[in-house]
């Protein structure tokens, strides 16, 4: 069967296309990438807040599949509105890599002094995340936030050009690292220290490191082929995030964040963490179970509470 796959043009987002690619390929099936430019793509503002609303990064590829030009679309999960058109479902989770944010810095700015962000002192750290933004005053106010976006390679190309640290998600790292496009330029980390920063503190965007495969509901037998991609523990664990994300009617321009992983102080058992700025305050929410969407009722509860 021919698939042809929706994707934005980067070089992060034609790779993590390509790894879904090659596991439909390894099925038997034939693939083609259409490149697909999106409004936030095209959008020249420095912060994602300013861009437009959550989605901006995903409407057209969603109305290519509508128009039925793609037949499937790999997107990064936390791109994605939490609500899509009727028309169309998530038919595969793959499993998740890492959820967790990095710290890429100069050489001669690492320390390890502080172990959350282990930076040294009056630095400038460049995010366009408004939840990274607040994080980082939050955890470090001694630390300048400035706004800045690009592709990963551009916003390591920072550190050259007057900044100290910038904050990317470890799973884009990851994922360009092991890159197979001929054209992904390799990234320069030589004269920089990455490090991950624990997600139970730093607390990721929902769905952060996690990829959604779409179609359409209506195609059936993509749905079935599509199955085979999808890893149910992360599908439930993306599903308790985004159900708080909806909860908070969060958006680009939102400090919010929520991670759900498997809780290892006992078997078969999950943990949610949330963490949202209010007034200038940070709220955090845990809760403990067996099922993690069941959990976002008891972390919201929390919010509600202290929200009224």
């Amino acid at each position: 069967m021919m698939i042809r796959i929706g994707t934005r043009g980067s070089h992060l987002a034609r790779t993590q296309s390509t790894t879904v690619a090659s596991k439909l390929e390894k099925l038997g099936h034939e693939v083609e990438l259409v490149i697909i430019k999106t409004a936030g793509d095209q959008s020249t503002a420095t912060s994602f807040g300013d861009i437009g609303p959550q989605g901006v990064f995903v409407r057209e590829i969603e109305q290519a599949l509508l128009e039925k030009v793609v037949d499937i679309a790999v997107h990064s999960y936390k791109d994605l509105p939490t609500q899509s058109p009727n028309e169309l479902t998530i038919a595969a989770v793959p499993t998740r890599l890492d959820a967790a944010d990095a710290l890429v810095m100069r050489k001669d700015a690492a320390t390890n002094d502080n172990q959350e962000l282990p930076i040294a002192p009056d630095t400038k750290i460049g995010t366009a995340s408004v939840r990274r933004q607040a994080w980082i005053k939050h955890l470090r106010p001694d630390i300048t936030v400035e706004p800045t976006r690009g592709n990963v390679p551009t916003r390591i190309g920072r550190l050259r050009e007057g900044f100290d640290g910038v904050v990317l998600a470890a799973a884009g790292l990851q994922r360009l690292k092991a890159s197979t496009l001929d054209d992904v330029p390799s990234l320069d980390l030589e004269d920089a220290i990455v490090k991950r920063i624990l997600p139970d503190v730093f607390v990721p965007a929902p769905a952060q490191g996690a990829l959604a495969v779409q179609c359409r509901n209506a195609d059936t037998k993509l749905l079935n082929i599509l199955q085979i991609l999808d890893d149910v523990d992360t599908r439930r664990c993306i599903c308790a995030e985004r159900i708080l994300l909806e909860r908070v009617e969060g958006g680009c321009d939102l400090a919010f964040g929520a991670y759900a992983t498997s809780d290892k102080s006992f078997d078969g058992g999950f943990q949610l963490i949330a963490l949202l700025e209010h007034n200038g305050k940070l709220l955090r929410s845990k809760a403990r179970g067996t099922d993690p969407v069941t959990l976002a009722g008891p972390v919201w509860q929390t919010f509600a509470r202290r929200l009224k």
